[in-house]
């Protein structure tokens, strides 16, 4: 987990996932090239879009890379998962790519690598509601982390970073170690309950087998998560437990979630 900037304009001195905005490039014929294990039909309908659904895929990828460190990429000739050796070489060119002065798609094709867009799963939507003063529009997703990149935020936009288990994460929250905001909190609440990533994702793949039923609005906001066992045990406990101890939760009538 990341804490964002003190002088960010938005939730300032909270820890997050990596993320940012989708580019134009993310959505780009030359980057599309790049991608391994989706395409962009296939990520479109899971997001309900008409086109350009890849790009999500892409976005999460780069900017990952960009504030962690981490890049989820499979050799071009092999297919293997990126080792930390290419991996390092290139995260001199984060705060490049970052600032927009060295395309993602370049550092990728010049590592000799493809973006892994295949091992990331979709895990919820947030859709900040107004009259917040910043509104967003953003797609959550997981992937397992691969072992021996950086994990190291950027030093700009993140001036921590910190790898902690969810359950540990939630706990520091609670004691006010941690600043977590209400998407942040309830995402981090499921995670907690699935003891290794194998159960987390055959529990996910399981729930896109019917991508209609797939996401499942979160109680009193205007998002949605991915179904999964359990989520009805407990459930107003759990609200109650992010509101009490979440910074921001920005919450709103069910009735209105679109």
């Amino acid at each position: 987990m990341l804490r964002r900037n003190l002088s960010s304009a938005f939730v300032a001195g909270a820890y997050v996932f990596p993320g940012g905005a989708v580019d134009t490039a993310d959505r780009s014929t030359a980057t599309d090239a790049l991608v391994d294990g989706l395409d962009d039909a296939t990520a479109s309908t899971w997001l309900g879009r008409a086109e350009g659904g890849l790009g999500f895929w892409v976005a999460a990828i780069r900017e990952s890379f960009e504030e962690a460190g981490v890049l989820l990429a499979r050799d071009a000739a092999t297919r293997a998962g990126a080792s930390p050796a290419v991996v390092e070489r290139l995260v001199p060119a984060r705060a490049a790519v970052a600032a927009g002065d060295r395309p993602f798609a370049d550092v990728v094709r010049d590592g000799g690598l493809r973006l892994d867009a295949g091992c990331l799963r979709v895990f919820g939507h947030w859709i900040t509601p107004s009259p917040a003063p910043r509104r967003y529009d953003t797609w959550f997703f997981v992937a397992p982390a691969p072992a021996g990149h950086a994990y190291v935020h950027d030093d700009s936009e993140t001036i921590a970073s910190t790898w902690v288990g969810p359950a540990d994460a939630l706990e520091q929250a609670r004691q006010g170690d941690l600043e977590l905001i209400y998407p942040t909190y309830r995402s981090v609440e499921a995670l907690s309950r699935f003891e290794t990533t194998h159960d987390l994702f055959r529990a996910v793949d399981e729930a896109w087998r019917e991508p209609d039923q797939a996401l499942a609005e979160v109680e009193g906001t205007r998002a949605w998560q991915v179904r999964l066992p359990g989520d009805d045990v407990g459930a107003e406990d759990r609200v109650a437990d992010a509101i009490a101890h979440s910074t921001t939760s920005h919450r709103r009538p069910a009735r209105e979630a679109g």
